[in-house]
């Protein structure tokens, strides 16, 4: 009886300590640089800041790199979405967490490769811990 107290506890415990959230897809499909979205698509530089509104998305300072990742492909009437991960020795901290930001934000520097692949976007796209 008390291994199954302390498991029950146990699993409590972490279940409150996981925070993951599945939020809202932003589009229905994306343009990766192969099928895993694991080639870097292009290079780019932010124009200005833009601050997260949620744990989708990343936080871009004006004139720091981002390596572009995927491109969502947006409904009608939608916001045009990336998603990518910063570059910047002076934001260590945030190097290699990807998220999405806006197209408009930045200006593409480099392009990587030219073949694209059209896949849809998943739950685990819009996935937050």
């Amino acid at each position: 009886m008390n291994y199954s107290l302390g498991f029950l506890l146990c699993v409590a415990l972490l279940h409150q300590t996981a925070k993951a959230v599945h939020m809202d897809k932003l589009a229905d499909n994306k343009i990766c640089g192969d099928a895993e979205c694991s080639h870097v698509l292009s290079m780019a530089t932010a124009l200005d800041d833009f601050t997260a509104p949620d744990c989708r998305f990343i936080n871009i300072k004006m004139g720091q790199k981002v390596y572009v990742y995927s491109k969502l492909i947006p409904e009608e009437g939608a916001g045009v979405f990336w998603s990518g991960s910063v570059y910047s020795e002076r934001y260590m901290h945030q190097m290699g967490v990807i998220g999405y930001f806006p197209a408009t934000m930045v200006k593409e520097t480099q392009t990587f490769t030219e073949d694209e692949v059209k896949i849809p976007t998943t739950n685990m796209d819009f996935y937050c811990e």
